[in-house]
Order: structure tokens, then C-alpha cells, then sequence
């Protein structure tokens, strides 16, 4: 009895095993493709910010955000974040005055600040897009960050695509991003699967 039990939990280690490898490498394969297309609005996930300065991370996303909007993609930008422990400004808030401040028009940035999490942000960026019945958004993030992103737009009925950025201190060696990669490898699949919420 006890080798058949012993021969089950080995069989199910494996299984565990391959499962997430194979999860760990869908979320790699997505976290290096680029979907950049036409949408209703590009979508800044928030990331910390420091007394009403973006941190390097937050400012990475910004950043390749502009330069979708200034490629024409969409017309407007919505930032997300919340405010975080400590902090007196949303990342959100913090997020649209970096945009304002590289010129773009105060209509085309929009705020959603609701969100401390990424579902919640998608959340919030649901409602506001089913109020303009805006369906297709372009998600910006940092490369990690894709799967699970377009994981939590299908759970809200959003359409999205991913462009992550390169420029971000995480994404810019692998050994800094690796750590991020293995946390998503568990996250994405739970985000699809709507658990967690």
C-alpha cells in the first residue's frame, strides 16, 4: 500500500512538474513577443513611484507608452495604480503628470487609480472602457509581465494585446528578470483560471 502510495505522489510531483514547466516557458514566449496593433487605448500597468516621481520601472512604461501614442496606435493613454503604503499620490496620478510633462493633451491621458493589484487595475480599466465601449487595448508592462496581463484583460472582456517595454531595469538582464519569470510561471495560468480573485 505504501509503495502505491509513494508510486501516486511521485507520479503527481511529475505532473506538478511538468505542468509548470510548461507554463514557465508559455510565459518566457510571451514575455520577448512585441504585439504592438491599433487599439482604443494604450494601458500603463502602475509601478512605484517616489514622492511623486515615477520610479526607473514606472517610468520605462511611461516612456514606451508615449512612444506608442506618438506612433499613432491609439488616442488616449490610461495610467493605473494605486497609492501604495506610505505614499500621498496614486502611481496613476504620478504617471499622468509625467505624460503632461512631455506634452501630451490632458484629454488624450486618462487616470484609473482604483487598482492596488493587476486584476483590480484591469478591473478598473474594464469599467471605464465598457463606459466609452471601448473593447481592443494595447497593455504596456514589463516583459514578465505579458502573460498574466492578457490573462486578466480576457477575464474582464477586454481585448488586448501586449507591448511590453525593453527599457526597464528588470528587463534589462535576464538574472534581475529570471526571479520575476518564476513568480509569473505560477501567477498567468491562475489569472486565466480566474483563482486568486
Amino acid at each position: 500500500m505504501s509503495r502505491r502510495v509513494a508510486r501516486w505522489g511521485l507520479g503527481l510531483a511529475g505532473i506538478a512538474a511538468l505542468a509548470y514547466a510548461v507554463s514557465f516557458v508559455w510565459v518566457l514566449a510571451a514575455s520577448r513577443q512585441d504585439q504592438r496593433r491599433p487599439a482604443g487605448a494604450i494601458v500603463v500597468l502602475g509601478a512605484a513611484q517616489y514622492n511623486g516621481r515615477p520610479s526607473p520601472v514606472l517610468e520605462a512604461r511611461l516612456r514606451h507608452a508615449l512612444t506608442l501614442y506618438q506612433d499613432r496606435l491609439a488616442p488616449v493613454v490610461v495610467v493605473t495604480g494605486g497609492i501604495g503604503r506610505g505614499d500621498r499620490e496614486s502611481e496613476a496620478t504620478v504617471g499622468r503628470r509625467w505624460l503632461l510633462a512631455q506634452g501630451m493633451a490632458p484629454a488624450a491621458v486618462v487616470t484609473r487609480p482604483e487598482g492596488s493589484t493587476t486584476a483590480t487595475s484591469m478591473a478598473a480599466v474594464a469599467n471605464w472602457a465598457d463606459d466609452l465601449d471601448v473593447r481592443e487595448i494595447l497593455l504596456v508592462s514589463d516583459p514578465f509581465h505579458s502573460a498574466r496581463l492578457r490573462g486578466e484583460a480576457h477575464r474582464v472582456g477586454l481585448r488586448a494585446s501586449t507591448s511590453p517595454t525593453r527599457t526597464s531595469p528588470i528587463s534589462g538582464r535576464f538574472a534581475a528578470e529570471f526571479r520575476y519569470l518564476v513568480a509569473e510561471a505560477w501567477k498567468a495560468p491562475a489569472a486565466w483560471l480566474g483563482w486568486g480573485r
